[in-house]
């Protein structure tokens, strides 16, 4: 994780909170000037941190909650077009950077990708963890969900590659704030989530208990080790995708991603 601007001694300790499997209360120090951290919106200062608890009997570990693998997810089934078309009909722009789309009159939406929050790819899993209750517009028995456009946000092609890669995150509970965790080349680390698309009632909303989700994974992935693995996302015509994918990391992981995205939709 990089260090950013828009990270605070306050939205630190909470991303602690999430990385964090304490017996007890814990302080967490920064060791040049052994002052311990508050829960406010000053803003975090390089340097190192011990994270001690209170009491001696209590432990303090790091979780081994895993993190989902996450690849670019693409619109390839009919469920994805209605997705796509709801999400572009609600947002409009690139709800991230802001970027107004002045062609919606001529229906070109090129640069703009339809995103979501919870992949596809995850679709068993958004339904075994009871997800899927909190999208309120769902069509029939048989939708989970996770192509509605509560579970979408429009954004430009760039920053939806870098979402999908966990690369920044939006807090609900931090004013809808957008945190970078790797360097912000795009400009938009401590901006805020477009209100267009948050609107809590409207049944087209985007909800809160995903995005909520999404950031906890995004911590996960970026603050814990060595972090996550990158993955290629970028192959032309002729590529060796197969190969690729299997020299590349963790293959077996991605090449099940890979998988269920391309299946979700398709009924037997």
């Amino acid at each position: 994780m990089r260090l950013n601007p828009s990270v605070t001694q306050k939205n630190f300790l909470s991303m602690l909170g999430i990385l964090i499997v304490a017996s007890g209360p814990y302080r967490v120090t920064l060791r040049s000037t052994g002052i311990d951290l508050m829960p406010i919106d000053d803003a975090l200062k390089p340097g190192h941190y011990d994270i001690r608890p209170y009491s001696r009997k209590d432990t303090i570990s790091i979780t081994d909650e895993p993190c989902i693998t996450r690849i670019l997810s693409r619109t390839i089934t009919g469920r994805d077009d209605i997705f796509r078309a709801r999400i572009r009909e609600r947002d409009g722009k690139c709800v991230i950077t802001g970027v107004v789309n002045t062609e919606i009159s001529w229906n070109d939406w090129t640069g703009f990708e339809a995103a979501h929050i919870f992949p596809v790819s995850s679709e068993e899993y958004f339904v075994q963890n009871g997800f899927s209750r909190y999208i309120t517009n769902r069509i029939g028995p048989r939708d989970t969900g996770i192509n509605s456009c509560q579970n979408g946000l429009l954004m430009l092609s760039n920053i939806h590659q870098k979402f999908d890669s966990f690369k920044f995150s939006i807090n609900p509970d931090d004013g809808y704030k957008i945190t970078c965790f790797d360097t912000d080349i795009f400009g938009i680390d401590g901006r805020t989530l477009d209100p267009i698309c948050r609107d809590h009632n409207n049944e087209k909303g985007v909800r809160d208990e995903l995005l909520r989700w999404q950031f906890r994974q995004a911590v996960l992935a970026n603050m814990r080790g060595a972090g996550e693995p990158i993955f290629e996302m970028d192959f032309p015509p002729g590529s060796d995708v197969m190969g690729e994918i299997l020299s590349g990391p963790e293959p077996a992981k991605r090449m099940e991603a890979e998988l269920f995205s391309r299946l979700s939709g398709v009924s037997l």
